[in-house]
């Protein structure tokens, strides 16, 4: 009796509580649940705009032409769980003309790649390079615009796009970080070409633009910002067919095709409570940890969640399946998207050690890559702001790789990695510097990945804390 009487109280309390709200307190509630929603929704798009708007608004680079990394990243590249240990070529197309061809290079003694073509959304088109659709013999791939209704020529790749913009993503190998091997890694990305195809016949030279040295932050923003690039996308590109639920909601937030995107300041106000509130879900849902990959209680994830992975190289086939959350999470933290994955690349995420603690970056940790890593390229182990999902800033590097020559091995052939604001003594070849004040998160890439990484006949240990460190030195 008394557990229904309180029921029932609580029912007329929140009956009363809703009558009181005027018109302007539902519509405030209104915009902010729906621009909570919307950001999840569009995140891989809106990643997708700040990378392009960070070329536009900060270097000399555009769309159709090719911008590039002139030296292994580091922390002046903020974009998002990026790979320090190759040469990065980025190049943003738009088909709105007619379709673009990119005219990429045989992989030989002086080179090789791997790349990935996506559109705005993300969704992976097709890799590229030793173990994509090419197997390392170069193409012609053929990007067509939405809707297009031509015959592809001869002799492309032809790949169907449903949106205008797009961009690739285009990894020039490195032997190693020694300036000979660097230079040449640029010499062989420096051979990719983009053109219309109008322009197949005598295709004008590929305009390249050297930006290492430039701040570049694609970091999401969790504020009112996010949504004039959402804006941006609205205006500029076709609605798809499984996103018109969309076009309703956003109207409510002012965000409507054709029409200018010019918010109140209450609004922008709401908008901004929003993202704030959208990034906690999104920190909160990532925090809670992807799947494990060895086995059910190893720290090391897979580095998405696997219906993600499954609809995108699906193209989002399945009509019952659509894990926009799961995506929205994915794309807070990591940008691309890679048709097979585990193919050309692999990766792995610890954002806790071996006890299940978030790695501090005031500690020292140690981490040993087993003999025998099960790559035909090269493994990779990165340290990230545990916040951004970038290079932490201001560290005179972010990664140990298998290409590091003077990186001491073990007897058995292992290596022990070290990650800590200062390094431990004669350890200096095996360190990875991290920040003192800030948390971190790891990263692991397998490239041209085998068998042993899949069926766990090879695995890789989890991080163990072993001090914390005090001025240098460890207690």
């Amino acid at each position: 009796m008394r557990r229904s009487l309180t029921a029932g109280v609580a029912l007329v309390l929140s009956i009363v509580a809703a009558q009181a709200q005027t018109p302007d307190d539902i519509a405030a509630r209104n915009i902010q649940r729906r621009a909570v929603e919307a950001m999840i929704w569009a995140m891989p798009a809106v990643n997708y705009d700040l990378m392009l708007q960070e070329m536009l608004s900060k270097t000399a680079g555009t769309v159709g032409q090719a911008i590039y990394w002139g030296r292994p990243l580091d922390w002046h590249n903020q974009t998002l769980t990026p790979n320090p240990d190759a040469l990065y070529f980025m190049v943003f197309f738009n088909t709105k003309d007619g379709p673009v061809v990119l005219d990429l290079p045989s992989g030989d003694a002086n080179g090789s790649f791997n790349g990935n073509i996506v559109t705005v959304w993300q969704m992976p088109l097709e890799d590229a390079g030793l173990l994509g659709a090419d197997k390392g013999k170069g193409g012609k791939y053929l990007i067509l615009p939405p809707g297009y209704t031509g015959k592809a020529p001869d002799g492309y790749i032809a790949l169907q796009s449903d949106t205008f913009g797009g961009y690739m993503l285009f990894r020039s190998n490195l032997r190693s970080h020694g300036a000979d091997d660097v230079a040449k890694s640029i010499a062989y990305g420096k051979q990719l070409k983009i053109y219309p195809l109008a322009l197949a016949d005598n295709p004008p030279p590929t305009v390249f633009t050297d930006v290492k040295d430039i701040g570049y932050d694609s970091t999401i923003r969790y504020d009112a910002s996010f949504f004039e690039h959402l804006d941006r996308i609205v205006q500029n590109e076709p609605w798809l067919q499984r996103d018109r639920a969309m076009i309703d909601p956003l109207k409510t937030l002012g965000i409507e095709k054709g029409k200018p995107f010019n918010p109140s300041d209450s609004t922008k106000a709401l908008l901004a409570s929003a993202a704030r509130e959208a990034g906690a879900l999104l920190e909160a849902k990532y925090d809670a940890g992807l799947p494990p990959f060895f086995s059910e209680t190893s720290r090391w994830t897979f580095p998405a969640p696997t219906d993600v992975v499954k609809a995108a190289q699906e193209a989002y086939a399945d009509p019952d399946v659509y894990p926009i959350d799961n995506r929205g999470m994915a794309y807070s933290y990591a940008y691309i998207g890679i048709k097979r994955l585990g193919a050309g690349q692999f990766y792995l995420i610890s954002i806790r050690d071996k006890d299940g603690r978030a790695f501090e970056g005031d500690a020292t940790y140690r981490l040993t890559v087993p003999p025998n890593a099960p790559v035909e390229q090269y493994w990779s182990i990165t340290a990230y702001d545990r916040q951004t999902h970038a290079l932490i800033k201001n560290m005179s590097r972010a990664s140990r790789s298998s290409q590091i020559a003077d990186m001491q091995k073990n007897a058995d052939g292992s290596v022990d990695v070290y990650f800590a604001p200062a390094a431990p003594a004669g350890k200096e070849a095996n360190w990875v510097p991290t920040d003192s004040a800030r948390k971190f998160e790891l990263m692991f890439r397998a490239y041209a990945p085998t068998k042993a990484l899949f069926d766990h006949s090879w695995k890789l240990p989890d991080v163990e804390r072993l001090a914390a460190t005090v001025g240098g030195s460890t207690r």
